[in-house]
């Protein structure tokens, strides 16, 4: 890791600045594929994913069966599938929790307001293949749109390992299809004679995908959020471990190449322990040179104070951020900025991307500033209802008579004065 000692404020948002993004040249190869999507519908995914992912779908069919996602189950190990049934289990127990039930509130005598959450009718689910079979990610999209009463829950991904298909049935996702990329984007954004369109697409991805989903939501199409390469923060101090610390570290870095890690200390000598522990840990990783990558792109910054680490912590708006230190809850209440907080020595960040019961699709690129992870309520949408007693409507109506008026709305008053002189009639 690049150690910075005592930084001043003036240099931190360069140090704290992601990779920029080639976003216009990026653009420029997506659009061409969403516009042949759009214009070809399903030739255009069968040539494309010949072209960039080397699968025949001519072969095999765009469409996993309810033959194959039954069969999955039987190809997986019973300590496998109890795994993802026990973290179903916490993810679905946690986001249930988050079902609000509907609140009338009297405004004023006569005057009731409420809220009802309708599932968004059809989603779509977008699962990366790329050098992992992200199953983890099925349940964490799947079981929020299940709880949420999503009518149809479309699911893309090139990945063809069983635990993702094995997931997608245990959540209830309704079809399954073997398109990958950009391209999966699009079918979803558009619709093909196979795949329907649908209303909001979910879910991570490369640049590509990421860029993707950015092109259509400009189109109108509802998208989870942007999304840009995954990243951890970890605030240390002489509490923590220093082989935790690294463990967490490389966990993130072990994502990819573009992972970008954080450390943040008041401590010189935990980040030095931290920084011998790393290339021990990272030597025994089987993703070691993608970990690596990362690692020697990485960052650990020494600040005087807990008072600038958390400063500094809340400007960089981390997509995880473990605190490791003493009293790391109190920490926690002055975190205004970040996807995820993971609290102590004993609380991994992989807890939280596999089973803890958090949903672990946040915020990533400093988005956390504005943007929460998702959560039951990205599934649903909230429609507001009202009703007015004839007792009500005579004690609000003057006020909007007298609001219309002054913008010269006319057609609105008397939407409400016609009402008024039939009562008083």
């Amino acid at each position: 890791m690049n150690i910075i000692p005592f930084p001043p404020r003036s240099e931190w948002s360069a140090l704290l600045a992601r990779p920029v993004q080639k976003s216009d040249q990026i653009e420029a190869i997506v659009a061409p594929i969403l516009r042949q999507v759009r214009e070809q519908g399903d030739a255009a995914l069968l040539e494309l994913s010949q072209r960039f992912d080397k699968v025949n779908l001519d072969e095999i069919g765009l469409e996993v069966s309810a033959a194959e996602l039954d069969a999955a189950e039987a190809q997986l190990s019973d300590e496998l599938k109890a795994a993802i049934r026990q973290a179903y289990g916490n993810i679905r127990t946690f986001h249930e929790a988050q079902k609000q039930p509907i609140q009338k509130i009297e405004t004023m005598p006569g005057v009731s307001c409420w809220r009802r959450s309708v599932g968004i009718d059809k989603v779509g689910l977008y699962i990366p293949g790329g050098t992992a079979p992200l199953f983890s990610t099925v349940l964490m999209l799947g079981v929020p749109a299940q709880l949420a009463g999503c009518r149809e829950v479309v699911l893309c991904t090139p990945a063809t390992h069983p635990a993702v298909f094995f997931a997608a049935k245990l959540v209830g996702v309704t079809r399954v299809f073997r398109v990958g990329g950009a391209q999966a984007v699009a079918a979803m954004a558009y619709g093909t004679a196979t795949i329907p369109q649908v209303y909001k697409i979910f879910g991570p991805g490369n640049q590509y995908v990421t860029a993707a989903k950015m092109l259509v939501a400009k189109e109108g199409v509802a998208i989870d959020m942007p999304a840009g390469p995954s990243e951890v923060a970890v605030y240390a101090d002489d509490t923590a471990v220093p082989a935790f610390v690294a463990a967490d570290l490389l966990s993130q870095a072990e994502h990819g190449a573009d992972s970008q890690v954080l450390l943040v200390s008041t401590s010189k000598k935990l980040v030095t322990a931290v920084n011998l522990v790393l290339d021990t840990q990272m030597s025994r990783l089987p993703r070691r040179d993608l970990a690596a990558q990362a690692i020697q792109n990485s960052k650990a910054i020494l600040v005087d104070t807990p008072d600038e680490a958390i400063e500094l912590l809340n400007q960089y708006a981390a997509e995880h951020l473990i605190l490791s230190v003493q009293d790391a809850e109190t920490v926690a209440e002055r975190i205004t900025n970040a996807g995820s907080i993971f609290l102590g020595n004993y609380t991994p960040e992989s807890a939280g991307d596999y089973a803890s019961g958090t949903n672990h699709t946040l915020p990533t690129n400093g988005f956390a500033r504005a943007y929460s992870g998702v959560s039951l309520d990205s599934f649903v949408k909230k429609i507001t209802v009202q009703h007015i007693s004839p007792e009500g409507l005579q004690v609000l109506g003057p006020v909007v008579e007298a609001m219309a008026e002054a913008e010269s709305l006319d057609a609105h008053k008397r939407a409400v004065s016609i009402r008024l002189a039939q009562l008083q009639a």
